[in-house]
């Protein structure tokens, strides 16, 4: 379930991991894909936690090629935006989980995943999965991976690719609100202490603490995803009872008041970090479009979860072997009742690595990487 939110795309994001073809034993490094963040690109760190947040059971993976098909972790019936997007800038690998056994040694050099499902800003964001690795602790994995490409290729040429030739992707905050300030079990004492501003101040206090953390771990190439419509997803939408042409309007609003600071964020750190460059992945608005134009892009809906049970849009009880599962997974936006479907990634990926200042800015991710 983890960031719980199709959305993202993101970007962050989400997204947005990155590409480059990848080093072989006797090759020279030339390009790496750093990815954090939630369910929304988690690759199967989760599968390696005593975790409620897991998609290591079919239906999740049916239509991932690389895996014939088969389970892998990823919170999708294929591919997350992450991978679709490493394979439109040309990377050749995906990148490994971090908790994988075989992250290691020269592999680490085609980028790591610290994804977790359920994961957040906040350290107590996604309490109720029991286990998750927050963003704090993926960077504290990151750094232990600094210290393997130093070891590896050397401290001056180690600072060089990072620099140059690795683009770091950061996707969270979705379940800051979801499995936090708006999770029923949990958000009451939460929202009686903080104010919408309130809270929403403390995740980016720790935002900018994280990525500045990165930063001096010599991290310079960003993208970092903004918040989706958290209120258009289906199990939004079944809690809230809302119509199928409607999203439950409160999430919307949290989503929309933390993504207009995130761009103020940004900004204010490529104004103050010397050497970095920190893209917004404008979830939000890309997955409104698929949403409010989905027939435009060939999908049937973009209300009711492929796979799900419970409720008008399938959207209580998350996907698993006893789901009911939909005839053409290409024809749905959403995969699960959190989650897009593979089609869905795919062509938001497009707009990320392609796409003009609308859904990626001031650079897009191809422009990023030529830097």
């Amino acid at each position: 379930m983890a960031m719980k939110l199709v959305v993202v795309v993101v970007v962050a994001v989400a997204i947005c991991a990155t590409a480059v073809a990848a080093a072989t034993d006797d090759d020279e490094p030339i390009g790496a894909s750093f990815v954090f963040g939630d369910s929304l690109v988690d690759s199967g760190n989760n599968n390696y936690l005593s975790s409620l947040s897991k998609a290591d059971m079919p239906p999740n993976g049916i239509d991932f090629a690389a895996s014939g098909g088969q389970p892998t972790g990823r919170f999708t019936n294929g591919k997350t935006i992450a991978d679709v997007i490493g394979e439109l800038l040309g990377q050749t690998h995906y990148a490994t989980p971090f908790l994988a056994p075989n992250t290691t040694g020269r592999v680490i050099l085609n980028g790591v995943n610290y994804a977790s499902g359920g994961a957040g800003i906040m350290n107590g964001t996604g309490r109720i999965f029991v286990n998750r690795i927050g963003m704090d602790v993926q960077i504290d994995y990151y750094n232990i991976t600094r210290q393997q490409i130093g070891e590896l290729l050397g401290e001056a040429k180690a600072k060089q690719f990072l620099a140059s030739k690795a683009i770091f992707s950061i996707t969270v905050g979705s379940n800051d609100f979801l499995n936090n300030y708006l999770f029923p079990l949990l958000s009451a004492g939460v929202r009686v202490l903080e104010s919408p501003d309130g809270f929403i101040n403390d995740m980016l206090a720790n935002l900018k603490s994280q990525l500045t953390r990165m930063y001096a771990l010599d991290a310079r190439k960003f993208v970092v995803a903004n918040v989706g419509p958290l209120g258009c997803i289906p199990y939004q939408k079944t809690i809230n009872r809302v119509g199928e042409a409607e999203c439950a309007s409160l999430p919307n609003q949290l989503a929309v008041q933390y993504n207009g600071r995130l761009r103020d964020l940004l900004a204010e750190l490529n104004d103050n970090l010397p050497g970095a460059k920190f893209c917004l992945a404008n979830v939000y608005d890309l997955v409104m479009e698929l949403i409010s134009n989905y027939e435009h892009y060939g999908f049937a809906t973009a209300s009711t979860a492929c796979c799900g049970n419970g409720g008008q849009y399938a959207g209580i009880i998350p996907c698993g072997p006893q789901s009911s599962l939909c005839d053409d997974r290409s024809q749905h936006v959403f995969w699960d009742p959190y989650h897009p479907s593979e089609a869905a990634n795919v062509l938001m990926a497009k707009y990320i690595v392609d796409g003009d200042t609308k859904y990626i800015s001031p650079v897009n991710l191809r422009q990023l990487l030529a830097l």
